[in-house]
């Protein structure tokens, strides 16, 4: 089952309850956040919508069915007729919408023959493509260095303001490798790599310095367990879209970059094992993956 959780820091207000659309980007720091949950009954591309057949939202409203809106055409692209969709439901001063969204694939028609693997990207129980880029250091780093350890990679950018997204995926991976460095049994075992897709921004050095804010002031600058990777630009673009990231600079503020989030754990002997499409996922959860993984 596929997977994508996409942040929307752009969107569409949809006029809806007698309120009118805003040219707002982000949501007010009053907004109110709530969990969401339905089934796609249809998506319309031309009005950049979706809608939802979706459960009752507690103290906010009855499940109905009724139409939100998207803006990030990648993000309307992998919204289909039947997927289940998990998001949050932001209702601000002037209107509501979905960001932070996830959604699964339908089921599979039964009576359809099931379409071919598509090798050109990772999957579960698929040995991965090799690649190579540098790290925090500044020395090169390929896929075959985590031959025989079991290895989680997760996507970044350094700039990436949201609490909820670069900001937790780099504190999970830090508390894990924090995890891994004191634990005799795992240090040799486990290793994480955090890839930037921001390359012009991070360097090698800035990398380091981000990694080691994560660590903590204190922490020896040891990337052992935990390392950083940068690279050219078309270098990350290949590595993003082999797993399946998705990003693109906002076109309200550059300096934002709009991006879909993925972490892959792959076994010792450089297969697929496990995909934790968004950020509902632990550092518990992670390790439990990777000694798994290695068994």
């Amino acid at each position: 089952m596929r997977y994508f959780i996409l942040i929307l820091f752009s969107v569409l207000l949809f006029a809806a309850c007698e309120k009118t659309p805003t040219s707002r980007q982000t949501a007010s720091p009053d907004a109110k956040h709530y969990p969401f949950k339905g089934k796609i009954v249809s998506v319309d591309k031309a009005k950049k919508t979706v809608t939802v057949a979706h459960e009752e939202i507690p103290n906010y409203m009855d499940a109905m069915t009724m139409a939100f809106p998207v803006k990030s055409d990648f993000v309307l692209n992998d919204l289909t007729k039947d997927a289940d969709i998990q998001a949050d439901l932001v209702v601000d001063t002037d209107g509501f919408w979905l960001e932070n969204i996830a959604v699964s694939s339908a089921a599979p028609n039964a009576n359809q023959p099931a379409p071919p693997v598509n090798e050109n990207f990772a999957q579960v129980g698929k040995e991965i493509s090799d690649f190579s880029l540098v790290n925090q250091d500044g020395k090169p780093t390929s896929l075959k260095d985590f031959r025989g350890k079991s290895l989680a990679i997760t996507f970044i950018y350094s700039r990436c303001p949201l609490p909820e997204y670069c900001i937790l995926m780099s504190k999970n991976f830090s508390d894990a490798a924090k995890q891994v460095q004191n634990s005799p049994e795992l240090k040799d075992k486990i290793r994480l790599l955090s890839i930037s897709f921001d390359p012009q921004t991070d360097t090698p050095q800035k990398l380091k310095e981000y990694g080691l804010g994560y660590l903590g002031k204190d922490a020896k600058p040891d990337f052992t367990v935990w390392q950083l990777g940068t690279g050219t630009d078309a270098q990350i673009k290949n590595v993003a879209n082999y797993f399946g990231l998705q990003y693109e600079t906002d076109a309200s503020n550059k300096a934002l970059i709009n991006h879909s989030l993925v972490t892959f754990v792959i076994a010792p002997d450089g297969k697929v094992s496990k995909v934790f499409p968004g950020n509902d996922w632990t550092p518990d959860d992670l390790l439990r993956e990777l000694e798994a993984a290695g068994k």
